[in-house]
C-alpha cells in the first residue's frame, strides 16, 4: 500500500513539473478551466456532453504531458543535433497538435451550438 501511495505523489509530481514548467500546459490548463466553467455555468450542458468536452481536454493534457516526457528524455541523451531527435520532438509536438486540433472540433460541434443560442436570444 506504501508503494502505491509513493507511487501517486510521483505521478503528482510529474503533473506538477508539467503545469509549472511549461507554457503550453499553462494555457491549456487555463483554457480547459475557462471551457469548463463556461460549460457548466453559462451553458448548463448536459452530463454526457460535458463528458465528451473533458474527455477532449484531458487528452490535450495528457498529450502535452507526453511532449515534455519526449523532450526531457531526447535532451538528456544528446546535446547535439540529431534528426531522430528532432522527429522524436515534432512527432510529440505533433501529438499535441492533433489533440489539440480534435478539442477544437468538439467545441465546434458541441459548444458552439450552445453559445449561438445564448448569443441569439
Amino acid at each position: 500500500m506504501f508503494r502505491l501511495l509513493k507511487s501517486f505523489g510521483w505521478a503528482l509530481s510529474g503533473i506538477r513539473q508539467v503545469s509549472m514548467t511549461q507554457p503550453n500546459m499553462k494555457i491549456h490548463l487555463a483554457a480547459a478551466l475557462l471551457v469548463i466553467i463556461v460549460c457548466v455555468s453559462l451553458l448548463h450542458m448536459p452530463a454526457l456532453e460535458l463528458a465528451i468536452v473533458i474527455l477532449a481536454i484531458f487528452m490535450v493534457l495528457v498529450a502535452e504531458t507526453f511532449n515534455t516526457a519526449v523532450e526531457a528524455t531526447v535532451d538528456l541523451t544528446t546535446s547535439r543535433r540529431h534528426p531522430l531527435a528532432k522527429v522524436a520532438k515534432d512527432a510529440a509536438a505533433g501529438a499535441v497538435l492533433l489533440t489539440a486540433v480534435n478539442a477544437i472540433v468538439v467545441a465546434y460541434l458541441l459548444i458552439w451550438p450552445y453559445l449561438k443560442n445564448q448569443i441569439l436570444r
